[in-house]
Parts: C-alpha cells; sequence; structure tokens
C-alpha cells in the first residue's frame, strides 16, 4: 500500500518516480500470484501425474521380485 501512491504519480516530482512505482506494484502482484495460485496448482497436477504414472507403468522392484527365483529350503 506504501507504493501505491508513487506507483499513481501522487506528489511532487511524482511522474519521475511513476515507473519504479509500477515495477515494484506489479512484481508484488505478479509474486503474489505465482505463490498463492500457480504453485499450488502445479503441485496437484505433479501429484495427479505421480499417481497416473503409480497406476500404468509398473515398479522395478515388482518386476524384479517376480523375475528372480527364491532359492530352495
Amino acid at each position: 500500500m506504501g507504493t501505491l501512491p508513487i506507483a499513481f504519480g501522487y506528489g511532487a516530482g511524482g511522474e519521475a518516480r511513476r515507473p519504479l512505482g509500477l515495477a515494484v506494484v506489479g512484481g508484488l502482484v505478479v509474486s503474489q500470484l505465482l505463490t498463492l495460485f500457480i504453485t499450488p496448482v502445479i503441485y496437484l497436477y505433479l501429484e495427479s501425474f505421480q499417481q497416473w504414472v503409480g497406476k500404468h507403468l509398473p515398479s522395478r522392484r515388482t518386476a524384479t521380485l517376480k523375475a528372480t527365483p527364491l532359492p530352495a529350503p
């Protein structure tokens, strides 16, 4: 909120400081969007992809356990 007067160009010499205020406010808005919305969505997609891979591809451990014969007692 403190950078909004700078972004609006309010006050004496505000026209010269306006690009700096817009860059600061724009950076804060973009970083908040990335942190609060985009990152959790990426994690949800990665989780669903991991579950899909687990269903459709056999794991290496089960494949090697089936391939090796058990020793005779």
